[in-house]
């Protein structure tokens, strides 16, 4: 590490600082600081735990407290104890909260548009700014079950089928692999699962299941921008989880040797190589692991 990679990470810094208006002091002209903005937008966006509020945010309570009476005293958020927990409580937004919500909303993304549009290197940008966002937020991202037809698994689904065209010699064709039927990947008969970084998905892996104690690992896929963060290997932990709880006991994969990371995995992880146990033309390397 030298002077000038210090001098670098500190520009960066002072350009983000700038860009965000983190030291105005009436963030985006709503008349106020960021940090109460940023409260703000936590709960219109569905979080409501103040505790959760405040570990997203990275608040300690003090502080979390003074910024939620500043806008209780606007009218824009009331508190209340959770209904089931009182040692809990959570905040909600009036209708001029949501209101403010909204307004912010529209200012922010009017002012990421504008980025993007006086920027000569677009994709360059979104590319460094997904990489830096999950190095600094790694341990926030979230692994939940997901509805594999829904549009954020589409979304995934679509980036792994769009690389592995990109890396295999022959291309890639999806009608003609053994593409799992979205039911398939549905409790309880299998499940899919998605990693979520502050809203948008990350990675995906799939558990094809046919009602019996054996199933398959499909479809397992990371954000590029997210790879070496060890997710993949999260997802794997993770839906071998969720295989036993669906009383499954042996799981198999396929896999090629033009994804030599995925090899490295699933052998470094206890999985066996075994024969071929489908006509799936893009595979050439077969795995089985029994739990």
């Amino acid at each position: 590490m030298t002077s000038i990679d210090i001098a670098r990470v500190r520009r960066f810094a002072r350009a983000v600082t700038a860009e965000v208006g983190a030291l105005d002091g009436s963030f985006l002209g709503r008349g106020r600081p960021l940090g109460v903005a940023r409260v703000l937008n936590a709960i219109g966006a569905g979080r409501t735990e103040i505790g959760e509020i405040r570990a997203y945010l990275g608040l300690d309570s003090g502080l979390m407290s003074r910024l939620l009476r500043s806008l209780e005293v606007e009218g824009l958020v009331v508190t209340a104890p959770h209904p089931t927990d009182a040692r809990r409580r959570i905040a909600s937004l009036t209708a001029a909260g949501q209101r403010e919500f909204e307004a912010y909303e529209a200012l922010s993304n009017a002012r990421a548009a504008l980025l993007l549009e006086r920027t000569p290197h677009t994709d360059e940008l979104l590319r460094a700014m997904d990489r830096v966002a999950l190095a600094l937020g790694q341990h926030a991202i979230a692994v939940a079950e997901a509805d594999p037809r829904g549009a954020a698994a589409g979304a995934c689904l679509g980036a792994y089928y769009a690389e592995l065209g990109r890396r295999f010699a022959s291309g890639f064709d999806v009608a003609l692999s053994c593409d799992p039927e979205a039911a398939d990947m549905v409790r309880p008969r299998g499940i899919f699962l998605l990693a979520v970084a502050d809203g948008p998905p990350v990675g995906c892996v799939g558990l094809k299941g046919n009602g019996g104690p054996v199933a398959e690992v499909k479809r397992l896929w990371i954000d590029p921008a997210a790879r070496g963060l060890g997710l993949a290997k999260r997802l794997m932990h993770d839906v071998e989880n969720a295989a036993r709880d669906l009383g499954i006991r042996t799981l198999r994969l396929d896999t090629s040797s033009a994804l030599p990371e995925a090899l490295s995995l699933y052998r470094r992880s206890g999985w066996v190589e075994i024969d071929r146990f489908n006509d799936d033309p893009y595979p050439d390397h077969f795995f089985e692991k029994v739990l």
